[in-house]
Parts: structure tokens; C-alpha cells; sequence
């Protein structure tokens, strides 16, 4: 650890804590992993010493912005830190390692911590986490998932991770099911930032000696995007494709969207956005099914009218291991049967 009191981002596991010293809607953007929020300058707080700063003077800006971090700082330490042994080391960062920060860690190193800032602030962690996305994703050996919407891919992820299996699981770090249905009721999706930290965070902790299991997606999961190098790394590894049976993807989508049933309304309206993708027609005909309460009837009609050609035409054309896929046929997509379905993927990659 360097003794002036300034660290880089090499050094992140040394610490004991580490501090966000931005605002929340900074923290909230993306932060680093186990970071707390301690805002030195609050949201409003900022606009205010902003505005001062460029409409009046820079002086003045600074004698009010010295009096709220004060302040702020003083009630983060009174609150949450007064335990802390004289030999707790937190680490604290701002968006360049600059004042926000600088006044943090002044005060805490006066107190008799070690405390340190981070050299770059956010900047720097947000170009090492582009830089690693750029490069490790080739290190590791893909497995990719692939089959039919219903197919019952990201259960089957996680039934291999339940058996131990490496998985990245884009849609849980997504929050997002991947199609025109696929957000997830009073669920937010986080920002691109957010989205490659937790890529970020699931490559790291991965062991390249390993196949790493993957589902085959597009390159956007609603409002984010998987990042070049590993798009590319997963579509040009290795496909296993589940084949089930129409009976069994119908009973899986009922069971895995089942909020469809408790709220009929929301269904309706995610319906719209098929508009211009189907025929007037078509869509009256889908809509008139989730209003009488048809659910079976409407989810065969989605993925033979809709979701199986789409599935066909993206599947062949972005994927090189599509055509040579390890087959599996399946027509049990229950817990059980996923969970049956693991064990075979896994046995076949050990051979």
C-alpha cells in the first residue's frame, strides 16, 4: 500500500471498505464492487455548487461546496464509521480521484485511519473493466446453449450451476428475459455501466481450465448490449441445442411467465409492440386470446407465428456452431427435467 495516501485499482481487495464519494445518481450509474454510498455532495447539492461555480465565481462555489461536504462527511462518519478500529483501511474514490474524494480522505487519515483514494477515481476502474471486456472473454472456453424460445435455456443455466458448472447468465445480470416479452414486471434493468460491471465480475471469478456455460443471445437484452469481444467469443463457440417438444415449451412458458395470468392487462399491452412485426390480423387475433384468458392457445400461436422463424433465421446466420450443435431432445422441461438435462451436458462436456 503506498503512503501518501493514494491507491490504484490493483489494490481494491487491501481494503476494508470501500467509500463512493459521488452523488447518487452517480452511485446508481455504476460503482465498484462492495462499494458504499457516502455522497459528500448530494444530488441537488452538486447542481447547486455547479450552478454557483459557473454563474457567479468559482470562490464563492467553493465556500459553500467546503461547508456541505463538511457537513456530509462529518454525518457519514457519525453514522456509519464511529465503530471502526483505529486499523480499518477503507478506500474511498469520486468520479477522478480528485476533491470529492480528496476531502474524504483528509479528514479520515486526520482521524489516524489509513485511508486512501483511488488514483483516476471511477475512471480508472470504468477503463480497466472496458479494457478487460475487451480482452478476457477469448481465455475462456464457451459453451453455448442454444434452442427454440421455450426451450427452456436460462433455467437450464442455472441447473448447471446448481451441479456446479461454470454458467454466465446474461439474462439475470440483464434483468431482462430477451425478447419482446421478456421484461420483468417492477424489475428496472441497470445501465450499460452496470450491465459490464457484472460481466466484469462474472469473468473474473471464472476458471479458464473450465467450459463456461452460456446461452445463445442477441447482442441487446432490452436496453443493453453485450460488449464486441464477447459477443463474438459465444458465437463462435461450441452449441449444445435443446429440442423439446412443442407440449412441453407451451407447458414451460406458462409456468416461467406465469405473472402473465395474474396480470392479463400487462400481457395486453406488451402485445403492442408486435405491431409492425405481425399482420393486423395476427395481432388482433393475439390480443383477442390473452383477453378471454386463452394463455396455451396464445403462446403456440407466439412461437409458430413469431418467435420459432425468428429463432431459425438469427440462430443460422450469427452462431458458426449452429448447424454441428450437440443435440438434445427433451420432452420434460419441469424442474426435474431440466435438471435431468443438466446432467447430460455435463457429461457430455467432460467427454
Amino acid at each position: 500500500m503506498r503512503n501518501n495516501g493514494v491507491a490504484t485499482v490493483a489494490q481494491l481487495a487491501g481494503f476494508d471498505d470501500i467509500l463512493d464519494a459521488r452523488s447518487p445518481a452517480e452511485y446508481a450509474d455504476d460503482h465498484l464492487p462492495r462499494a458504499i454510498s457516502c455522497p459528500v455532495l448530494d444530488d441537488s447539492q452538486r447542481a447547486r455548487v455547479g450552478t454557483l461555480y459557473k454563474q457567479a465565481s468559482p470562490f464563492d462555489a467553493k465556500k459553500i461546496g467546503a461547508v456541505l461536504v463538511a457537513r456530509n462527511i462529518a454525518d457519514h462518519i457519525e453514522r456509519l464509521f464511529l465503530d471502526k478500529p483505529r486499523d480499518w483501511r477503507p478506500l474511498v474514490y469520486c468520479w477522478r480521484g480528485g476533491q470529492r474524494s480528496g476531502a474524504f480522505t483528509h479528514i479520515l487519515r486526520q482521524i489516524g485511519w489509513d485511508a486512501q483514494r483511488l488514483e483516476g477515481g471511477y475512471k480508472s476502474w470504468r477503463r480497466l473493466v472496458i479494457d478487460e471486456l475487451a480482452t478476457r472473454p477469448q481465455r475462456y472456453a464457451f459453451r453455448v446453449v442454444s434452442g427454440p424460445t421455450g426451450s427452456g435455456k436460462s433455467r437450464l443455466l442455472e441447473a448447471l450451476a446448481a451441479q456446479g458448472s461454470q454458467v454466465l447468465h446474461l439474462e439475470e445480470l440483464a434483468a431482462h428475459k430477451g425478447s419482446v416479452l421478456g421484461p420483468l414486471p417492477q424489475t428496472e434493468q441497470p445501465s450499460q455501466r452496470t450491465f459490464e460491471s457484472r460481466l466484469h465480475a462474472s469473468l473474473v471469478a471464472f476458471d479458464p481450465e473450465r467450459p463456461v456455460f452460456v446461452e445463445a443471445e442477441s447482442r441487446r437484452i432490452g436496453v443493453v448490449q453485450l460488449p464486441d469481444a464477447l459477443l463474438a467469443a459465444i458465437r463462435a463457440a461450441p452449441s449444445l441445442r435443446i429440442e423439446a417438444t412443442m407440449a412441453a415449451r407451451v407447458d414451460f412458458l406458462l409456468r416461467d411467465y406465469d405473472y402473465f395470468l395474474a396480470d392479463p392487462a400487462w400481457l395486453i399491452d406488451r402485445l403492442g409492440q408486435f405491431c409492425g412485426l405481425q399482420s393486423r390480423e395476427t395481432l388482433a387475433q393475439w390480443l383477442e386470446l390473452a383477453a378471454a384468458g386463452e394463455f396455451r392457445s396464445l403462446v403456440a400461436e407466439l412461437l409458430q407465428r413469431h418467435y420459432d422463424p425468428l429463432y431459425q433465421r438469427s440462430q443460422a446466420k450469427n452462431f458458426s456452431g449452429f448447424d454441428s450443435a450437440t443435440v438434445i431432445k427433451s420432452d420434460d422441461l419441469s424442474p426435474a427435467g431440466l435438471a435431468k438435462l443438466a446432467q447430460q451436458i455435463i457429461a457430455a462436456a467432460e467427454t
